[in-house]
């Protein structure tokens, strides 16, 4: 039905000056609306990580699985040598955490013996990481 009959219509049966305000309304900001629930659609798909990176958030999980809170420095590096963002990076350990996660009963104890991770030594692929600039892959 065209917008013109559909016009006339609510005039005619309904002489109502809100449904056809309403009705011109629809009709400027449908392209507007139709671009936006487009956009919003595309947000939601979800979309996997790649193997190479997910590998490697792995090897850092196992490494560290006691206590899985990649320092600042250490997310920078992930994000680096996966080619991810931080904020994917925050969000991959968030949700492993979650999932995979349950901390030890002894934890308070570990941290306040002072081996909470920021006094422990960085490891990975069995290399010291060292104060420097972290090399996480290959």
């Amino acid at each position: 039905m065209t917008s013109v009959r559909r016009i006339k219509k609510i005039v005619v049966e309904k002489p109502n000056y809100l449904n056809l305000i309403s009705v011109l309304k629809m009709e400027k900001y449908s392209g507007y609306l139709g671009s936006l629930k487009q956009q919003l659609s595309k947000k939601n798909k979800r979309v996997k990580l790649p193997k190479e990176a997910r590998q490697k958030l792995l090897s850092w999980w196992e490494l560290h699985y006691k206590w899985p809170y990649p320092s600042e420095s250490e997310k920078v590096a992930l994000a680096e040598s996966t080619g991810l963002d931080q904020k994917q990076i925050n969000n991959w350990f968030i949700n492993q955490r979650k999932r995979h996660w349950k901390p030890s009963e002894d934890m308070p104890l570990m941290v306040m013996d002072g081996l909470h991770p920021q006094n422990a030594a960085l490891f990975m692929d069995n290399h010291f990481m060292g104060d420097g600039p972290y090399c996480l892959g290959p």
